[in-house]
């Protein structure tokens, strides 16, 4: 895999994911996590150093606001920056011995989807460069993944909720006490458990300090963070979450126009070859709308299934069956009341 990654063939990475979905759910969830953890967590071996690491992480949040985000306030407030950049040593996010840098840019989702397998694994080798070498270092790869915001545009009177995420490295030694899981079950939960704990800590402490990197002081945003994770993770929760945003935001139009009550089936469906998850808006046997969030290969459906039976309750829409699967006609196969 490392071969592919630093000679950039991302076609052989890709291709064999793609190939091992087709034949075995568990080998393709392996692979594909093997990859993406190669890519975002680069080792670094250097003649009389101990061994590093440099990882690639993102932070999901959903940024609201009245006008939207504009790209080129972003990251102008260095104070705001230097002050962000230190309080993920304080929050306990990483290590006191670790070195972090934050790239000065707020991803939009098309700019993450865009970035491949061998493309972050180089701006992580970049961004090391530039931790350890004393003199100024280009990073080109890293450059290119800021394509500029693609994603809606909104007017000075529109309420704006936006997807952004900001990315960053740590580097840290290989063996460094901070990061180290225990190796029994238990102690290992407690482990996440703390540390999740600290983030939602950090996420209340450095809210402002994050809003002033996103936009001028007098701005007044309001943010909801998602997880930390290695880069593909956070990219991964980030989309799922804005997905399920614009099917409630659909739904939620289509229901204010009824005007009415109504109830809701949820299924599988196939659309162009990939599978989705489906959800039904339905007055009696009319269906009112309809709308898609990706349903990921070797999902739990229950699990999905109760993710969106609990957002469907927040617009009030407690009927809910569950069906097969919907058919190429959009008809649901076998509905049954959801317990």
């Amino acid at each position: 895999m490392r071969r592919y990654l630093n000679g950039s063939k991302d076609d052989i990475l890709y291709e064999a994911i793609d190939l091992a979905s087709h034949e075995d759910v568990g080998a393709w969830q392996l692979l594909r996590n093997a990859v993406e953890e190669a890519a975002a967590s680069v080792p670094l071996r250097r003649e009389g150093a101990p061994p590093q690491e440099i990882d690639a992480f993102a932070i999901p949040v959903f940024v609201h606001s009245q006008g939207g985000l504009v790209e080129a306030e972003g990251f102008q407030d260095d104070e705001a920056y230097d002050a962000l950049l230190a309080s993920l040593r304080t929050g306990k996010l990483e290590s006191d011995k670790a070195k972090i840098v934050i790239v000065r840019h707020a991803y939009d989702a098309g700019e993450v989807a865009r970035i491949t397998y061998s493309q972050l694994h180089t701006m992580a080798k970049e961004a090391a460069a530039a931790l350890t070498e004393k003199k100024m270092t280009e990073a080109p790869t890293l450059q290119r993944s800021i394509a500029g915001w693609t994603g809606p545009t909104f007017g000075p009177d529109d309420e704006a909720v936006e997807l952004r995420f900001i990315v960053g490295f740590a580097l840290k030694r290989a063996d460094d006490p901070f990061y180290a899981v225990p190796e029994d079950e238990e102690a290992a939960d407690a482990y996440f458990a703390e540390r999740l704990a600290r983030y939602r800590q950090w996420t209340e402490d450095a809210a402002a300090l994050v809003a002033r990197c996103l936009a001028p002081r007098e701005r007044e945003l309001q943010l909801n963070f998602l997880y930390q994770d290695l880069f593909f993770g956070a990219r991964q929760q980030g989309m799922a979450e804005q997905a399920m945003l614009a099917l409630m935001a659909t739904l939620g139009e289509a229901l204010a126009a009824h005007g009415g009550a109504a109830s809701a089936i949820v299924a599988p469906a196939d659309v162009d070859g990939e599978m989705v998850l489906r959800v039904q808006l339905m007055d009696g046997v009319k269906v009112l709308a309809k709308g898609d969030r990706p349903f990921e290969l070797g999902s739990d459906l229950e699990i999905e299934v109760d993710d969106v039976r609990d957002a469907l309750a927040t617009l009030g829409i407690t009927d809910v069956a569950v069906a097969e699967r919907f058919d190429p006609y959009g008809r649901a196969i076998d509905p049954r009341p959801l317990a």
